[in-house]
């Protein structure tokens, strides 16, 4: 099955358009993961435009080359600024930066590079492995079990998104009301368009993550006093011996990528957690003479390693059942579905091709990774050294003429300075942005599976439980809602009994 795949995605793979953008993309992705306030995700909002314009294979290498490249890309500030380009690098500070101040930044960096590249590698030969596997389970899936499993995203999502539950439910809610609006693909009839011909197919996917994401994001960043502040740093090209210093950490190495892996497969979970579990495994397993927390080797083997991993295990539930594991895995879902490709086991059964080119650009995008990154690395220092007061214009540019080029449509602009607006009313109460992306991409699956659901039951909605998958799936919400209870609830006592303690003591 493995082999089927990997030879029927060959030919688009090895096209020259595939492959130049697929590193084109590592770039980027490093590019946009060294600059604080951007990353990742930012990288794809902001290239979505390009990239759905691209056939398949070479739409989803150059995303994906994003995603892997910013990834890793946000160590080289954590090292060399103490500042984590993106919140992935963040476990990284406890031993970068202290391996910089030694002299040893072009080391640390390159062992930062070569200890994602590797990651990322062992991420991908399990995504290769275990989601033909998923796809090929799920294949006996029925709408049932495809709208439980929408659902179970959704809870997923909510519950480690981190924050407050109860606002982590409102903003997947609102995807959700976000995602109703258009034409009903069930009666043709017209829901929440009042009257506007611009609303019949709904919000476009781009503009509202735009919004939400890139501009509030530069809105925030415009509140910075730092806007004129130009870092002074200074690194010279790490070199290949950086990769033998990896490569002597290889138990820590496979390990932190076995968790990343690991960490990436749980929806929501993502590199962040991954990437500090792996730090704490490693320092404990490691050698007092090693001094984890002041310039350890193995400290930024152990992170960078994860976090990239996380990439190719977040990618499993992505493509074999169409449940993103974070945001920036939701827009890759999302361009999958503007290229015209459902994720799921669909797709592995008609697309043979494209799931085997995806395979091969995922496995590509981290050698290039190790190559673009250790020749590279002077140029996103420079990078570095440019002030945002010069940056944030630009990407607002960009932002601008990529919205537009979907549809040549001035609508599509109103719709982004909206949801904009909206995106920093939301950062301002402290309301998380993901599971507005994620109701918005798995709210129409939920609502078309539910209703095809209702329409072939006999019963009502005892169909759910009519199917042993289904049940399981149904018990997994139940229990994923029972747990959001009781979380909000123990919230609510320990903030009334801190305020009791404060009042008592002040009282004193």
């Amino acid at each position: 099955m493995i082999v089927e795949f990997l030879s029927a995605g060959l030919d688009v793979f090895l096209s020259p358009l595939a492959l130049g953008f697929t590193f084109c993309g590592i770039l980027v992705g490093l590019l946009v993961g060294a600059m604080p306030g951007l990353g990742p995700l930012m990288g794809i909002i902001l290239l979505l435009p390009v990239a759905i314009g691209l056939p398949p294979v070479a739409a989803m290498g150059f995303l994906i080359a994003i995603f892997v490249g910013g990834s890793c890309g946000g160590s080289v500030s954590a090292i060399l600024l103490r500042i984590p380009g993106t919140p992935l690098a963040a476990a990284t500070l406890f031993d970068g930066y202290p391996l910089a101040q030694k002299g040893r930044a072009s080391d640390a960096i390159g062992i930062a590079i070569t200890s994602s590249a590797i990651g990322g590698l062992i991420g991908g030969v399990v995504l290769i492995f275990c989601a033909p596997i998923l796809a090929s389970f799920a294949a006996n899936f029925a709408p049932p079990e495809y709208a439980m499993l929408a659902v179970l995203g959704l809870f997923a999502i909510v519950v480690i998104s981190g924050g407050s539950i109860v606002k982590g439910l409102l903003a997947g809610c609102f995807g959700l009301l976000i995602a109703t609006v258009g034409t009903d693909s069930f009666s043709t009839g017209l829901r929440f368009t009042f009257g506007s011909h611009n609303l019949l197919n709904g919000f476009h996917i781009v503009a509202v993550v735009v919004g939400l994401f890139a501009i509030s994001e530069m809105a925030a960043q415009m509140l910075g006093r730092d806007l004129l502040r130009k870092p002074d740093v200074k690194v010279e090209r790490p070199g290949l011996g950086t990769i033998t210093m990896t490569l002597k950490h290889y138990v820590n190495l496979i390990r932190s990528s076995a968790i990343g892996t690991f960490f990436g497969a749980i929806p929501g979970a993502g590199g962040v957690i991954s990437s500090f579990t792996s730090y704490a495994v490693a320092k404990a397993a490691a050698k007092p003479e090693e001094k984890y927390g002041d310039g350890a080797e193995g400290g930024v083997v152990a992170t960078e390693s994860a976090n990239n991993a996380t990439v190719g295990g977040t990618l499993v539930p992505t493509l074999a059942l169409g449940i993103p594991g974070d945001a920036s895995s939701a827009m890759l879902l999302g361009a999958l579905l503007i290229l015209g490709f459902i994720p799921g086991p669909a797709m592995f059964e008609n697309s043979p091709d494209v799931v085997g080119g995806i395979f091969m650009v995922y496995l590509a995008s981290n050698i290039f990774l190790l190559i673009a990154g250790i020749l590279a690395t002077p140029l996103f220092v420079y990078v570095l050294r440019i002030p945002k007061v010069y940056l944030i214009p630009s990407i607002l540019l960009l932002c601008s003429i990529g919205t537009y080029a979907l549809q040549a449509s001035v609508f599509d602009l109103q719709i982004m300075l909206v949801f904009g607006l909206i995106g920093i009313l939301f950062r301002a109460a402290h309301y998380p942005l993901a599971p507005v992306v994620i109701g918005m991409i798995l709210g129409p699956i939920l609502e078309d599976n539910l209703r095809r659901s209702l329409l072939i039951s006999r019963e009502g909605y005892w169909i759910f439980v009519d199917r042993p998958v289904s049940t399981i799936l149904v018990v997994v919400n139940g229990l994923l809602l029972a747990t959001m209870v009781y979380l909000t609830i123990k919230r609510a006592r320990g903030s009334k009994q801190s305020e009791l303690a404060k009042a008592l003591s002040a009282d004193e």
